[in-house]
């Protein structure tokens, strides 16, 4: 039966395998080796940088016309999944140019794609995204960042806090409320700042358990002058193409938990086998081989959720948002599972820095809080099962 062609409709075709192929090797020789550094000295990963804008995984989700690869969704997740298997934080320059970018995939003019997408698909910018603030996390639509219209142009007010990538990125997706006193969600704008505009500045970095080499900063606005032709989209449409973003980009982070978790388990594979203990190899023991077998079958069932999810993404399936949250919170809680597990495989030495079990359990909690924490994602699936 293997030979039926109705049996082969259920498999990655090559060329995502051949992509697999290709991240595996940048990464392992290019980012795995700084991954430890980058943590430890909570720097940004430029050796990463480098090697994805080198190979085109930098950005690989921008179409052709704007001088990108024009990988699909599913594509994208497995760069990302292969990079975050030897380094989450690295993982987030393809993963943030996405969430950066997509708003003006979905709803941006010709003139602003090509403007801002031909320079991040030639590797010459990260694309940062600014959504959160400190007093509007889940609750977007009570952000206050406002941004009134002054002649053609807009003049910019406010904050925004957590920004991945801050102080690295040029350009940013900034959502400000236009219409203090129209209905809520529907008074919120998208624009594109500079990272050059005048009254435009950042935060110190954020002290952060994890992903250390991912700078995380506030963006402030002190009547930063934005040009009207950097709106995304419609005025007064901001949250909307902000909720579709992350209904396609919660995916990507279900792939970032997927390799976190591969990563782990790689280790922990490899330390038991070699590690004994009462005269035989740890991994003889059946206690052990059941803790392997449960990691290694959640991560399969998180990997095909999520690889789903991404062709849901691709096809932009009316059922996306359920697909695209329960992939990122499904994914992203087996992720902290499997490397909390890694880490008791290895025991002590688990808990040491000699080995990247403990970077990796650290890295994994963020993925269960950022795009949206893992209980909104419950409620974005109850919602949509709701309405059936």
């Amino acid at each position: 039966m293997s030979g039926n062609p109705d049996f082969d409709i259920y498999r990655l075709p090559e060329d995502h395998e051949a992509i697999r192929e290709a991240v595996r090797a940048v990464a392992e020789d290019k980012i795995a080796p700084y991954a430890a550094a980058v943590d430890e000295e909570s720097r940004y990963p430029q050796e990463a940088h480098d090697a994805l804008v080198a190979s085109d995984f930098f950005a690989p989700h921008v179409p052709e016309e704007y001088g990108g690869v024009g990988a699909d969704a599913l594509a994208t997740c497995i760069v990302i999944e292969e990079v975050a298997r030897v380094c989450a934080s690295s993982s987030l320059i393809p993963a943030v140019n996405k969430l950066g970018s997509m708003p003006l995939l979905l709803a941006a003019s010709d003139d602003v794609k090509k403007r801002y997408l031909t320079p991040l698909a030639a590797g010459e910018s990260t694309f940062s995204y600014g959504l959160s603030e400190r007093e509007a996390g889940s609750d977007t639509a009570a952000m206050k960042c406002k941004a009134v219209r002054d002649g053609d142009d807009w003049v910019l007010t406010g904050q925004k806090s957590w920004i991945t990538n801050a102080g690295v990125s040029e350009y940013y997706t900034v959502l400000a409320v236009t219409d203090p006193d129209g209905p809520r969600g529907n008074n919120i704008t998208a624009f594109v700042v500079e990272k050059s505009d005048e009254g435009f500045s950042f935060g110190e970095k954020e002290r952060k358990l994890g992903i250390k080499g991912s700078p995380t900063r506030e963006l402030h606005f002190d009547r930063c002058r934005i040009p009207g032709d950097r709106v995304v989209g419609e005025v007064g449409a901001g949250l909307k193409i902000a909720l579709a973003t992350l209904d396609h980009t919660r995916v990507t982070i279900g792939a970032q938990a997927v390799g976190i978790a591969q990563g782990a388990l790689d280790q922990a594979v490899a330390y038991v086998k070699e590690r004994r203990q009462f005269g035989r190899s740890v991994a003889e023991f059946q206690g052990v081989q059941f803790m392997l077998a449960d990691m290694a079958m959640q991560l399969e069932a998180a990997r095909q959720l999520v690889y789903v999810a991404a062709a849901k993404s691709e096809r932009g399936d009316a059922d996306l948002p359920f697909f695209g949250a329960a992939a990122k919170a499904y994914a992203s809680d087996v992720a902290m599972q499997v490397t909390t597990d890694a880490v008791q495989l290895l025991g002590g030495a688990g808990y040491t820095r000699d080995f990247p079990l403990e970077r990796m359990m650290r890295d994994a909690k963020i993925t269960q809080i950022y795009e949206g924490t893992n209980q909104v994602q419950r409620i974005v699936m109850a919602r949509q099962l709701l309405k059936g």
